[in-house]
């Protein structure tokens, strides 16, 4: 059964969709500022996947 307006300005627990809206992004702000970029691959690794798309190519 869907909310309507009315059901939910009266229920405390619910959130309008501006609010919801405003908390996601500021999460996604904090995550995105403590989330360190991943790091380079290591030049054995980058060698490997380079083998690996050289050998996909000469199939295709």
């Amino acid at each position: 059964m869907p909310m309507t307006m009315t059901q939910t300005e009266n229920d405390p627990d619910q959130i309008d969709r501006k609010t919801c809206r405003y908390i996601c992004d500021a999460v996604g702000e904090r995550l995105q500022q403590s989330m360190r970029p991943e790091p380079a691959l290591s030049s054995r690794l980058q060698q490997l996947l380079e083998e690996m798309q050289r050998r996909d190519n000469e199939r295709h």
